[in-house]
């Protein structure tokens, strides 16, 4: 394995951040042992002290008149529908979603074995418990009682198990690799299930925090499987009533969830803005509640009186690179490329500021994000002009950046122009329509973003392993998967934990092609009548969020 001390131009790619507003420490060489003391996200939530109370303890505050996050107090109807600007899920079925996004929509309608804290711990969810055993080969999840689905069939243990063995076997599905490190599902009573894992990994909490964990009914899935894609039936918070492709969701609440009492919406339309230039006027209009818009429209909203949520996040502006395809095969290309990329300008002016440089995909603040790989590549034209001669293309070099979305194009023309002064020329096209590059690998210097895992050793997988999504080479250095494993049979509260998991982030940053570029935040615009909106590094939940009555 390379040496944490060796020189920054050792073969090396760029990882981008997850997240934003969280300090930066000084820059400098590495210096520190691969053990460091666990951190935390240093992460906002808007949650009201009394409302905190009443989430953990499954009630939600009473209907009528609440405690707002002012102190004053308001009517709270909880009949209201929130309509909410995000986006359309790629797949109703947790098993065959291809994009990190979709958990976002699909937390509506199903609910996990565990859910995310705002700061991204695992917490009790279907399961209210789980325990490990000695060898922490096994580990057994004890769900609540009479918990069902919404077709009136048991979500019990029997109900887990066919979930999880779905998700590992299906062959179109999308996280088998994730359930890969399931070899056996034992029913132990009809609120116990065991799972038996091929090695010791204390990550299944949080494995199963996200889509991985999402419980489909078994009757419905068993019936006609490829349904469930356009008619989920979960345990979820609400249920699906109606969709229309390329158009709309409409969920009501579900009063059997079972911790119905927090729910305090009527149901959520969910809306794709058509345009993210229009999503402030929307609001304004009332079309839209909530709003997901992009950092050039905070201005706009800011002057209009809206409120702005600027959320840190598991999301990160990507390149995938697939390096078995010349020239990207050639380390020196993919470090030239780096070394010319200004990555606060592409913050400052396609973000508008909203965002921060970063070379590894975890934020800063957050357990696994690491010192040492600080300005791995620093912004440096010269150092790019010398790689690109060493790697023989002191004349230049053509390549094709593709994009899946005319909202990427502005990011896309400012790479464009920063490699075109070091001499590389670059050629934007748009993804055929409905295209999936994480199952076609079609285009090899690919724009993207990585909406992050719940389970760091996941969203390393998912970006770095042999199997995962973003990995469009489908190959991975020798000395990972060992740094990954010795990640996994650490307990998180292990003291030895922050420091493997650092190392493992250190393995995959300076061997793997992934040329991240900047984090940049999940940002929601919405009226005052939206109140208690939660800061959310993982999955946005609605649990405790209440529209006003007008």
């Amino acid at each position: 394995m390379q040496s944490r001390n060796a020189p920054r131009r050792l073969v090396r790619s760029l990882t981008g951040p997850l997240t934003r507003s969280l300090t930066r420490p000084p820059t400098g060489p590495p210096t520190g042992p691969p053990s460091r003391p666990v951190r935390r996200p240093r992460l906002a939530s808007f949650v009201p002290v009394a409302l905190v109370a009443a989430l953990l303890a499954g009630c939600s505050p009473t209907a009528g008149r609440s405690t707002t996050t002012d102190g004053a107090t308001a009517d709270v109807s909880p009949g209201n529908t929130l309509t909410w600007g995000w986006y359309l899920p790629t797949s109703w079925d947790p098993v065959t979603s291809t994009a990190g996004q979709d958990v976002h929509a699909l937390a509506l309608v199903y609910d996990a074995l565990v859910q995310q804290e705002d700061d991204g711990d695992a917490r009790p969810g279907l399961a209210e418990s789980w325990t490990y055993n000695e060898t922490g080969d096994q580990v057994t999840f004890h769900l609540r009682d009479g918990l069902t689905f919404t077709d009136g069939t048991p979500l019990d243990a029997e109900a887990v198990k066919a979930n999880l063995l779905r998700g590992r076997d299906q062959p179109n599905s999308t996280i088998a690799a994730q359930l890969s490190v399931i070899t056996d599902v034992t029913v132990d009573s009809p609120t116990d299930v065991t799972l038996h894992l091929d090695q010791p990994d204390f990550q299944i909490p949080l494995l199963l925090a996200g889509k991985n964990g999402m419980q489909v009914s078994p009757a419905a899935f068993g019936a006609d499987v490829d349904a469930i894609a356009t008619a989920p039936v979960g345990s979820g918070p609400f249920t699906l009533t109606e969709y229309v492709p390329d158009s709309h969701a409409a969920v009501v609440k579900n009063e059997e969830y079972w911790n119905a009492d927090a729910i305090l919406l009527g149901g959520v339309d969910l809306r794709p803005t058509p345009d993210p230039t229009v999503a402030v006027a929307g609001i304004r209009s009332g079309q839209y509640g909530l709003a997901v818009v992009p950092p050039a429209q905070v201005a706009a909203a800011e002057q209009a009186g809206l409120t702005v949520e600027e959320i840190t996040a598991f999301t990160v502006r990507v390149i995938d690179v697939d390096a078995t395809v010349a020239p990207y095969d050639d380390p020196r290309v993919l470090q030239a490329i780096s070394h010319a990329l200004d990555r606060q300008a592409l913050v400052d002016v396609s973000f508008f500021g909203r965002g921060s440089p970063n070379w590894q995909p975890f934020p800063d603040g957050y357990v696994a994000y690491d010192d040492d790989l600080d300005e791995l590549y620093e912004f440096d034209q010269d150092a790019a002009r010398a790689l690109l001669a060493e790697a023989g293309h002191a004349k230049g070099l053509d390549l094709t950046l593709t994009i899946g979305t005319a909202v990427d194009q502005a990011l896309a023309e400012q790479i464009q122009s920063q490699l075109a002064e070091v001499g590389i020329t670059v050629t934007i096209q748009m993804a055929t329509p409905g295209t999936s590059n994480y199952v076609t690998r079609e285009y090899p210097f690919y724009l993207d973003s990585f909406s992050g895992r719940e389970s760091p050793v996941q969203a390393l997988e998912v970006l770095f392993g042999p199997e995962g999504l973003m990995n469009l080479g489908r190959t991975s250095p020798p000395d990972l998967q060992p740094a990954i494993d010795a990640v996994r049979a650490v307990p998180l509260d292990d003291p030895a934990y922050p420091g493997l998991l650092q190392e493992a982030v250190s393995t995959a940053v300076t061997q793997m092609p992934n040329t991240f570029l900047f984090t940049w935040p999940r940002i929601f615009v919405h009226d005052d009548r939206v109140r208690d909106f939660r800061h959310q590094i993982g999955t946005v939940r609605f649990e405790g969020v209440w529209v006003e009555a007008s």
